[in-house]
């Protein structure tokens, strides 16, 4: 592909949709409506299920894709979203309700981006373990330009334990 930009793409669901399934089929879905665009899906991550933010009570569907397209980040969020749209997203009413398909743009091979329609990385990305651990496994060399970190040392980040402080030695009786 001549002009190729390279994406991470996170994708989620939590409702069915007539005449394509649940969740899982609906990722599958815009994956494939992706692809018939003309873009190339180089790496698709696993599905996980992950707690909804927010209101909502249904479980999501998850994943991450890195995607190859002609489609500088302007036109590439314009795709996604008519993809949301025929998939039967809304963006009226409550952030974080339950929706059919939830298509981000998470990093892009060309660094950052900021309109007033779009920001690249989006900006919540490293606080979400439902965006790094499918990233991470699909593209853990990727970095996220604002910190320099690769998305497995994010992921590392967001998952570590956390131990307990180092106490002076006992002295007791």
């Amino acid at each position: 592909m001549a002009g190729t930009q390279r994406y991470l793409a996170a994708l989620g669901s939590n409702m069915r949709l007539p005449g394509v399934g649940g969740p899982r089929h609906v990722l599958d879905e815009a994956i494939r409506r992706i692809e018939d665009s003309g873009a190339r899906v180089e790496k698709r991550s696993r599905t996980i299920s992950s707690r909804p933010i927010g209101p909502s009570s249904r479980t999501y569907a998850n994943g991450a894709a890195q995607i190859a397209s002609p489609l500088d980040p302007p036109r590439f969020l314009a795709l996604l979203q008519g993809i949301e749209r025929d998939l039967g997203r809304t963006r009226r009413g409550a952030p974080w309700r339950a929706r059919t398909i939830d298509l981000d743009i998470v990093l892009w091979g060309g660094g950052t981006w900021h309109s007033d329609r779009l920001i690249i990385p989006h900006p919540r990305f490293r606080e979400r373990l439902f965006v790094l651990s499918p990233s991470a496994e699909i593209a853990p060399h990727w970095r996220d330009p604002d910190s320099n970190l690769t998305t497995r040392q994010l992921f590392a980040r967001l998952t570590r334990s956390h131990p307990l402080p180092r106490c002076a030695p006992w002295s007791g009786p």
